[in-house]
This record gives C-alpha cells, structure tokens and sequence, in this order.
C-alpha cells in the first residue's frame, strides 16, 4: 500500500547465437560450433598502457586452419582470451564471424589488428575499457534494499495514517477504534522479515464490517471481474477460510501466495511512499493493512484496509503472469530517480489498483482499487466512463485521484500485452545499471559491470541445456 503523493552499463556486442561451443582445447579440430568461457573479472583503470577488455569481430577467409592461425596471434602477443563465439557470417555465407573478447591495451589492440589482417578480414572493433561502472556514476543512485530482509529499514517510514487519523476520517472521534488501530499499527512496526505474521483474534463489529463488503462485491464479481480473479477467489476461500463471517489471516494468505507464486504479505501500518513499496513488490513482498475500515460506513474508505488488500489485490497475485507484472514494476523502480519512480508508481496506480482488461469482447476489472469499491467498480464498466489503451508514456504523466472516481481508466488486452509494453517502458528509465532477482537468495543482483553479466549468461546457459536436454527427449520419446 503507497501513497501517490510525490515525494546500463555499457554493453559489449554479442551475437545472436545459442550454440553450445568449442573450448580452446578443440582448435586443432574442425570447428563448425561456437565456445563460451567464463569471463573473468577486469577492474583495471583505462590506461594507454594498462590493459582493459577489448573487443573484436573478424570473418574467416576460406582457408584450411584459419582459425587456429588467427588465435595463435593472441597466444603470441601475450593477449588473454576470454570470450569467443562464431557464427555462419550474414554477410558472406562461405565464411565464419568470430566474436572475441580479450584483454588487451591499446599497444597490443594495434598490433594484433595489424597481424590479423593477413589472415582475418577485420569486421568491428571495440577499444579497451572498463566494461563496468565507475563509483562516481553510482553516486547519485538512491538507496535500494540489495535483499529481502533489507525491507526492514524502510517498511516501516509511513507517510500517511497508521496510528494518526485525518480529522475527516471516519474513525477520527472514536477513541475506541483509534486505540484499535494504534494495536494494528504496533504490529507491523515491530515486525521483521522471517517473522510469523501475527495472528488476529478481529472484533465482532469488524468481521460484521467485512461481511458487509464480502457479501456486496461478490454480487458483482462474476459480471465485473476478469476470469483470472474469478478462478482464483475460490482457492482463497479454499486455502485461507476467506468466508463472508470470516477474516483470513495474513500468514496463512501470506503461505498460499508463496505456494502459488512466490509472494508473501508483510504487515504495514500505513501508507508508503512510492519508492519504498514497489521495492517490496522487486522481491515479491507486498505490504498489507490488516486493519478493518470503520463500521460507520463499511462501503467507504478513505485508505486502503485489510478488506481491499484482500478481496482486491490477493486473488490476482496468486495468478503467475499478474504477479510477474507486478515485480517487474517493482524492480524496474530500483536505484530510479524520484521523477522515474512516480511515473512507475503512477503506472502501477491505474494498472494493478484501477486497470481494466478486455475479454471476450467485454470490459473486465482487475485492478483492486475497482475489485474492492463496489461503486467504482460499477461506474467503471457502466459504459459512461472514459477508457483508453493503456501506454506507459502516456499513463505515466495522468494524475492519480483517491478521492472521488479515477478521471480516465485504461485498458489492456492482456497482462502479458501490459508487462511487455512495462517491459519496453522500464528500459527508458536512466540508471547506470540493471537488476535482476535471485529467487535462490532473495536478493537482486546489480548488473554493473561485464563479470556480473556473464554471471547471469552462465546461468541461462545451463537453463537453456535444461531446455534442450527436455526437447532431446521429448523428440526421443515421440521417435522424432
């Protein structure tokens, strides 16, 4: 739960190839395949006469051991190899490209290049450098939690509500409703990741409350809400005793969610800034109320309540494509500037709490924002609203309402057409990085630099060997 209020390295070329490879041993042989070998860690400065990683693109002449000749050139002048790969080349289809990665001063650069002109036909080249970021370029970069438990220094700077109410709250002269949410506000500021979620023992005026919620919205979900929510609502009830008499726990949702998808629920006293909840969302944690809107006028909130997090937002992260949608927001928000992250937030805003989707022909809700407000949820599929085709570019600048009904909703044909357009739209955000989540540790791995990338090649390496070993045997089985 956030409040809207505001608050790459240089790459070296590669090709397009998933060719398992020859290693330099296999030289003397006849070569039609393309090698991989690690490459190792270059934290050289740039120097005229210090060495730095250079690249080269040269195709072979149609002669017998021209390979073997040109990196024998390399062997001689004391220059490292450290990446090679070949490829049919797309300009002639007699001959062969070879990418190769090296390390090497500019000196060595010249001399080489001249030597394998007698051999070679040169294709590109790139001079030596640092191939990672400089500390002054990452100087600038705010801070970001690196792991999951580092979402203990910021889940707990909230901005608005908790334990203090506005005047114009509901609960705002009910001491006994404030000292109640005083108790939730406790809860989740004294919790820690790899705590249990503590359990709840909810008042009776507060199961009365959600009841009254529960048992309106669901009139409307199975002509309002998309399919995914639908088919996932029941395995709530199912897995987590969500019953219209009955408030599921967090830690028992918190379980499903992991089983489901990776997600857990952390408790959160109040609203968020921007920047501090989507980096819960970059290692699948999302931040969750788990106090009850006041009885007064159980169909209004002026703030997210443990009925919105979950009949709104729970069904659908628990379905896989919506919750990668989800991080992925969340990663690409990470070490962004202030300006980048408002434009994710609000991004996520009419996606993931008012976004509308197209199925069968009909408008469907599957932000939970609507899935939760009985009466936006009817204006916004009442044909009177104004819809547009979501784009990044453009629904990152509309301005985000939580008083009254969203000015515009938008709307996507899918969550994988919504992902892949927040895909295209994370890529313009300046930082001087990339980061990518490690299931395996719960942590992002900042891809800085050419040894962190290749780290990352490595691993899609062996998933790619996975993949083929599975089609190898598929084939086998079907006698393809």
């Amino acid at each position: 739960m956030y409040s809207n209020k505001s608050e790459g390295p240089r790459r070296g070329r590669s090709f397009d190839s998933m060719n398992i490879g020859f290693e330099e041993k296999l030289l003397n042989n006849e070569i039609n395949k393309s090698t991989f070998t690690k490459i190792e860690e270059n934290t050289e400065k740039k120097n005229t006469s210090e060495k730095g990683r250079a690249t080269i693109i040269f195709s072979l002449k149609n002669e017998v051991g021209g390979l073997v000749k040109a990196l024998k050139l390399f062997q001689e002048n004391h220059v490292n190899l450290v990446h090679i790969e070949s490829r049919k080349s797309k300009r002639r289809n007699s001959e062969f490209e070879i990418f190769v990665d090296c390390d090497s001063n500019h000196e060595q650069l010249n001399e080489i290049i001249h030597l394998l002109r007698k051999h070679v036909n040169v294709v590109d080249m790139d001079p030596p450098d640092n191939s990672c970021i400089q500390e002054d370029e990452m100087y600038d970069v705010p801070w970001f939690p690196k792991k999951i438990s580092d979402l203990d220094k910021c889940a707990n700077r909230v901005l608005m509500y908790g334990s203090e109410l506005d005047a114009d709250h509901p609960g705002f002269k009910d001491n006994v409703y404030r000292k109640r949410r005083k108790y939730f506000a406790d809860l989740a500021m004294a919790y820690k990741h790899g705590d249990p979620i503590p359990r709840i023992e909810f008042t009776e005026e507060e199961v009365k409350t959600w009841g009254v919620v529960y048992r309106e919205l669901n009139k409307l979900y199975p002509t309002h809400a998309c399919r995914e929510y639908l088919k996932n609502l029941p395995l709530l009830s199912k897995y987590c005793e969500c019953q219209e008499d009955n408030i599921p726990q967090l830690e028992d949702v918190s379980r499903f969610l992991r089983e489901r998808t990776g997600f857990t629920i952390r408790p959160v006293a109040g609203y968020l800034s921007p920047r501090d909840f989507l980096a819960g969302l970059a290692f699948r944690v999302f931040h969750c109320t788990q106090y009850v809107r006041h009885s007064s006028d159980p169909l209004y909130t002026p703030e997210p309540d443990t009925c919105h997090e979950l009949l709104g937002h729970v069904p659908l992260l628990a379905e896989p494509s919506f919750a990668q949608f989800s991080q992925e927001i969340g990663l690409a928000s990470l070490g962004a500037s202030d300006d980048s992250v408002q434009k994710l937030a609000t991004c996520y805003f009419f996606t993931v709490e008012f976004g509308l989707c197209k199925q069968e022909g009909q408008l469907r809700a599957y932000g939970a924002g609507l899935l939760s407000s009985i009466s936006e949820l009817k204006h916004a599929l009442s044909g009177n609203a104004r819809i547009m085709p979501f784009d990044p570019k453009v629904t990152s600048k509309q301005e985000c309402i939580i008083t009254t009904f969203q000015d515009v909703y938008f709307v996507s044909d899918s969550f994988e057409e919504a992902k892949v357009k927040m895909r295209e739209f994370a890529k313009t955000i300046k930082r001087p990085f990339t980061v990518r989540y490690n299931p395996y540790t719960q942590s992002v791995d900042v891809l800085k630099d050419t040894p962190s990338i290749n780290s990352v090649v490595e691993e899609l390496r062996h998933e790619l060997d996975i993949v083929g070993d599975a089609l190898s045997r598929l084939n086998k089985h079907l006698g393809v």
